[in-house]
């Protein structure tokens, strides 16, 4: 709770005072301009379909040893345009984790419902959910009116110097990016969720040859500065349609 606090009173701070543009005269706008080409433009801003598979390794946050690990952990994701709200369910996503045969967990998104391997969630515990894990999606929304583009004090990520730029969605939600200032990829994000400030680095870049789609092969996803899990893609696909059923909900009681 502190330090959730902590963190909405820096993002205050850093509103106050950070300036639009860096101290070369680029604007926070052409710093996610350049980002968004980099990682494939136009195809990047409206992959209409994403699914991703790989492997996952989860933390325990009190002890720091492997809680568990996916040998099969897989994505499933189709694209709305125009988001407006960074950190809502948004379109339609389904991932499943399993070891072996084994699920060790499975959420997916319909649009409307949302649901586990333990069932449909009731919606204010939905709600909850995404509000921790929705994020990134909102990248592709931000040159559109109603956002809001200013610059946060750069970093170093992973041995990598990052322009970080907080987007201010229409509703004040904000979420800052970090883009490489070299390459212009995005390898870091993060914001102010129900679970805690939650922060994701990306690294292992790959270029799709024929879509010119960069894709992050290592993602790590921390809470409040602790790591919660690791996620380790080996296979991308876009634009590809996706198998009927796969976004649609379990039965109630089945």
């Amino acid at each position: 709770m502190i330090a959730r606090r902590l963190a909405g009173l820096l993002a205050l701070c850093l509103a106050v005072t950070t300036p639009l543009k860096a101290e070369d005269g680029t604007t926070a706008r052409q710093v996610v301009e350049r980002g968004i080409a980099a990682h494939g433009g136009e195809r990047f801003l409206d992959p209409q379909t994403l699914m991703l598979r790989g492997t996952a390794i989860f933390y325990d946050p009190k002890t720091g040893e492997v809680r568990s690990r996916a040998d099969d952990y897989r994505m499933w994701r189709e694209f709305e345009r125009g988001r407006q709200v960074a950190h809502g369910a948004d379109g339609k996503v389904r991932i499943v984790a399993k070891s072996g045969e084994r699920v060790l967990f499975e959420v997916g998104y319909d649009g409307e419902v949302t649901w586990t391997q333990n069932g449909i969630m009731p919606k204010a515990q939905a709600d909850a959910y995404w509000a921790n894990n929705f994020g990134f999606g909102i990248i592709r929304s931000a040159l559109d009116d109603g956002f809001t583009l200013s610059f946060a004090p750069p970093r170093n990520i992973n041995g990598h110097d990052v322009s970080l730029v907080r987007i201010t969605d229409p509703g004040g939600q904000e979420t800052l990016f970090g883009f490489d200032a070299e390459s212009g990829f995005i390898r870091y994000m993060a914001f102010d969720s129900p679970r805690g400030f939650h922060e994701r680095i990306y690294d292992d870049f790959v270029r799709l040859p024929e879509s010119n789609w960069v894709q992050a092969r290592s993602v790590t996803l921390l809470y409040d500065g602790v790591m919660s899990n690791t996620v380790l893609w080996e296979s991308v696909t876009i634009r590809e349609p996706i198998e009927s059923g796969v976004f649609t909900p379990p039965k109630e009681g089945g």
